[in-house]
């Protein structure tokens, strides 16, 4: 037996949650990678369509044989950070065990779903957050556009040398696996505050906040497939910087949780 397959053996559902603003090029190849894995893993699937002028959501509504998709909509475009807490309610109202897991991956296609099954092996053998990380062996950002590149390893090396969130590298990867049990605890402390940058700091907001509950954090390789990408990045590097100094400032100026989460 591998270790992922004792990992479906211990872990409940994995909920993958897909937040996505006009992909409906890319959204159709990549269910089709989903269904393929819900072959032989426990797979729940929630498309976000965060307001998209395209056909996402009527992509999503009719999904892929084999593979359990469901649609949560925003009438208007609110942010990737609202998308994500969209994904993480919805996923919280529907959990049924405490060993179910979270997973948040881009709707580009730029993410591999076939590391899905690594990540619940990674929670199975005791981590809280597991990340798919550009920046540890073996792990490769080759393909993305260079402006993007290089704000990954800024952030990176200023997020590790003002940040103590564990041996994280990889503070910005937007492709992860939470243990929804984690989860559920920050979410009763923060409520709708858990999330509240709007941008792509949202994932950098919400380590900080988990980290509150000591959770182990592990990383594993990620091969990123910018080449898969369908349509411009919708990353704005000034303003993704902008968030990224902005939350730093007032992470420093916040009080930690006033009691043991």
């Amino acid at each position: 037996m591998t270790i992922e397959d004792a990992a479906v053996r211990v872990c409940g559902t994995t909920h993958v949650v897909l937040p996505a603003y006009n992909e409906s090029a890319a959204l159709p190849l990549l269910l089709g990678r989903l269904a393929e894995l819900a072959r032989t893993e426990k797979l729940t699937v929630w498309v976000v369509d965060d307001g998209s002028s395209d056909a996402t959501a009527e992509t999503a509504a009719t999904g892929v044989p084999g593979l359990d998709v469901r649609l949560v909509r925003h009438r208007v475009n609110l942010g990737l950070g609202q998308a994500v807490q969209s994904g993480l309610r919805a996923v919280l109202e529907t959990a049924v065990r405490e060993d179910d897991i979270m997973v948040v991956m881009d709707a580009d296609d730029t993410h591999d779903p076939a590391l899905i099954p690594r990540l619940r092996a990674e929670i199975a053998a005791g981590a809280d957050v597991a990340i798919c990380s550009r920046f540890v062996v073996g792990g490769d950002d080759a393909t993305a556009p260079l402006g993007r590149r290089l704000l990954s390893r800024g952030a990176a090396v200023l997020l590790n040398h003002t940040l103590r969130v564990g041996d994280v590298r990889d503070f910005t990867s937007g492709f992860r696996a939470y243990r929804v049990s984690l989860l559920d605890r920050a979410a009763r402390h923060w409520g709708e505050r858990l999330i509240e940058e709007q941008g792509f700091a949202c994932m950098v907001e919400l380590l900080l906040k988990l980290r509150h509950c000591q959770p182990v954090i592990t990383e594993i390789p990620l091969t990123l497939r910018y080449d898969r990408k369908q349509g411009a990045s919708k990353l704005r590097l000034v303003r993704t910087i902008t968030q990224y100094l902005t939350l730093l400032a007032r992470d420093r100026l916040a009080p930690a949780p006033y009691r043991a989460l």
